[in-house]
């Protein structure tokens, strides 16, 4: 049985539709990610897994269970953290009381302060500054840490290396074998396709609010990505 798996989903705001039918499966302990230009629908996918979008019950399941319906902070409690594009930090909050936030639905599991300070070390460094006031990709740690504080069975992250030095974003990506050691199931958004190609299991391509591709990284060719990319 799939961790995940969408069904017919469709999404969009006010009259606007950015999603048509999309169906997507992710298997336990799995990276996917999802590629796709500017205004694909990325974002509205993951917003719609996290309940931040109305949708029909079972278009969203979630081991097993008909998820869709359900408010965000419902879904956290399933288990389903997000980490947004954009980072959200609360600016009148210190890099801690923002980890923090992310433990208020109280889920059991492997993942605490203690256990973020150890993956992003620089974080216990600057734990009693504010959020905001940190470089982005060290903002980009907290609101990683942020979402593990809920201590999600599955991790959605949209577009976590928007903006950021190349080498910051080896440091995040680095970090993904100890998220996933514990088990848990990552999907990402990403617009840098080798970036995606680097870290995922399997990809799906959006175009134009629709799966254009699905694949595993060594199955499908670069002119294949870029036809399904840019519809080209």
């Amino acid at each position: 049985m799939s961790k995940l798996k969408i069904s017919n989903l469709t999404a969009g705001y006010g009259d606007f539709q950015a999603l048509f039918g999309i169906d997507l499966a992710i298997g336990e302990g799995e990276t996917v990610a999802i590629i796709g230009s500017n205004g694909a629908g990325k974002s509205t996918f993951l917003r719609s897994i996290a309940g931040l979008l109305p949708n029909q019950p079972e278009a969203v399941e979630f081991k097993g269970e008909a998820i869709g319906a359900l408010h965000a902070n419902k879904v956290v409690e399933k288990g389903i953290a997000l980490v947004p594009e954009g980072r959200r930090l609360f600016p009148s909050l210190s890099v801690e009381e923002n980890l923090m936030m992310g433990a208020y639905s109280k889920r059991s599991g492997p993942w605490n302060l203690q256990r973020i300070y150890e993956l992003f070390p620089i974080l216990h460094e600057k734990r009693r500054n504010p959020g905001t006031a940190l470089s982005g990709g060290q903002q980009q740690m907290v609101a990683i840490g942020r979402a593990l504080m809920s201590n999600p069975e599955l991790l959605l992250c949209d577009e976590i290396s928007l903006g950021l030095a190349p080498t910051t974003v080896k440091d995040i990506y680095d970090a993904l074998p100890a998220i996933q050691e514990d088990g848990t199931t990552v999907l990402v958004v990403e617009q840098d396709i080798n970036q995606a190609l680097a870290v995922a299991d399997r990809i799906y391509c959006f175009q134009e609010g629709r799966v254009s591709l699905e694949g595993r990284p060594g199955e499908v060719s670069k002119d294949e990505i870029k036809v399904a990319y840019f519809g080209m």
